[in-house]
């Protein structure tokens, strides 16, 4: 057997692997609850895509990196419903003025509650110590959750 031959062999056993993985994980059920959104949360959430907020902020970590995280901006201590009605119409440094009703603002609250509701992110506090060592902390364990 030449080494071209064993080369392709040890391919295409890399390949069937790989594929029988993908296979398992993604046709296996999934351990975490479908998250179903309200109509007034859904409607937030339109509202969050359509004016492209996920370009600057994330949710779960995942979006842009200008603005802050919102994933927990709801239950966050200073924030609420109040401070996200005022951010999202006025602004703030970089964040552009929008000009949204009071529905629209009553549906973006909904959809960070609800988000909110989900889970924290991160869900870890890690502290660096002098020795370099990194400690981290799980958010729920602290909660007693």
């Amino acid at each position: 057997m030449s080494q071209s031959s064993k080369y392709l062999i040890l391919i295409l056993v890399f390949i069937c692997v790989f594929s029988i993985y993908n296979f398992i994980i993604y046709t296996s059920k999934s351990e975490y609850k479908t998250i179903h959104l309200s109509q007034k949360a859904l409607k937030g959430e339109n509202i969050w895509l359509q004016n492209n907020c996920n370009s600057c902020h994330q949710i779960y970590g995942l979006g842009g990196y200008l603005g802050p995280d919102i994933t927990n901006v709801y239950s966050r201590e200073g924030k609420g419903e109040k401070y996200i009605k005022t951010i999202v119409n006025s602004g703030i440094k970089s964040m552009p003025k929008f000009n949204f009703s009071e529905e629209e603002k009553d549906q973006l609250v909904q959809f960070f509650k609800e988000i909110d509701q989900t889970g924290h992110y991160p869900d870890a506090n890690a502290t660096i110590g002098k020795d370099g060592w990194v400690t981290i902390k799980n958010k729920l364990l602290e909660n007693g959750k």
